[in-house]
């Protein structure tokens, strides 16, 4: 998995989805108005500048921190069997959410709504794909077709949802605690916190969170900010064999959670930097009451989970 799987996009200055619904979609790329064109004019050439630079940077750091050791020449892996596809869940939600950002960027340049849609709405399977090149020259990974794919999902899953509504109303989240695993094995699953958040898959859980009260009658007391979630999530993943986890005492099993969600985006609040910080936050699961499903254990209740 790339560490950039989990690393979503910046949110825009004024985020359209944080104070309010979205215009009606136009298939025009024109401006619509005077005020449009300055703002295209100032903003967007900001914006691309602001990007490239950004990648770049990170495309570099990456390919001299992360990728630090022996190259190889390009090769192919199928990595699908391992880690329970939770790398796969993590590409997913990455590419989702640099997606929606770009989005709301585009409409903050005064990029009209279904173009802002389109072109926006790729940049998280953009963003991640040329990883792959990284991998793919890694000798201990290898490109990976299924990670191509769920970069994908996520961005055409962000693209439906604005084609649709004009709105997120599914929302894919991430959660995270520390484990005793990570400790069996540093070197891949982290050493520090700061490692382990993006590499200790048995610390991680993805959730997906409902606005149901976006399909309710306008006459509806249900609070918007309040969502059914379900998640996904497993345990006891030190080594991708079988054999290796076994010799440890450990068997890897998926996990299923029942729980809610507060969407943040929903809370009402006339400070600019509180809806910065919401639609920022908003990418996360907030520790709540859940109920877990697993084949070890049966039903298990939380009083808190993260």
């Amino acid at each position: 998995m790339s560490a950039l799987a989990q690393v979503p996009a910046l949110p825009p200055t004024e985020p359209i989805s944080a104070i309010g619904p979205a215009s009606q979609p136009t298939a025009s790329l024109t401006p619509r108005n005077t005020a449009d064109t300055l703002l295209l004019s100032r903003r967007l050439p900001v914006l691309a500048g602001g990007l490239v630079v950004a990648y770049s940077s990170t495309l570099y750091l990456l390919s001299k921190g992360w990728y630090t050791g022996e190259r190889t020449r390009l090769h192919w892996f199928n990595d699908l069997p391992e880690w329970k596809q939770m790398d796969k869940v993590g590409h997913f939600w990455g590419a989702f959410h640099e997606s929606r950002g770009a989005v709301d960027m585009l409409r903050w340049a005064g990029v009209p709504e279904r173009p802002a849609t389109w072109y926006g709405g790729f940049v998280g399977f953009l963003l991640q794909s040329p990883i792959e090149l990284l991998d793919g020259r890694d000798p201990q990974y290898g490109a990976s077709a299924t990670d191509l794919a769920a970069n994908f999902l996520g961005s055409a899953g962000l693209i439906a949802q604005q084609l649709a509504w004009g709105d997120v109303r599914l929302m894919p989240k991430y959660s995270f605690h520390t484990t005793r695993y990570a400790k069996l094995r540093p070197n891949v699953l982290g050493s520090s916190l700061g490692e382990q958040y993006l590499k200790d898959y048995n610390g991680q859980t993805y959730w997906l969170c409902a606005d149901v009260g976006a399909w309710l009658p306008a006459t509806s007391r249900w609070p918007r900010w309040l969502q059914p979630a379900v998640g996904y999530g497993a345990q006891q993943m030190v080594y991708n064999d079988q054999d290796a986890n076994a010799a440890l005492g450990l068997r890897p099993y998926r996990q299923y959670y029942l729980s809610f969600d507060v969407d943040l985006r929903r809370i009402p609040t006339r400070s600019k930097l509180l809806r910065r910080i919401f639609y920022v936050a908003s990418i996360f699961h907030l520790p709540a009451p859940a109920l877990e499903w697993n084949q070890r254990r049966g039903l298990v209740a939380h009083g808190l989970y993260y």
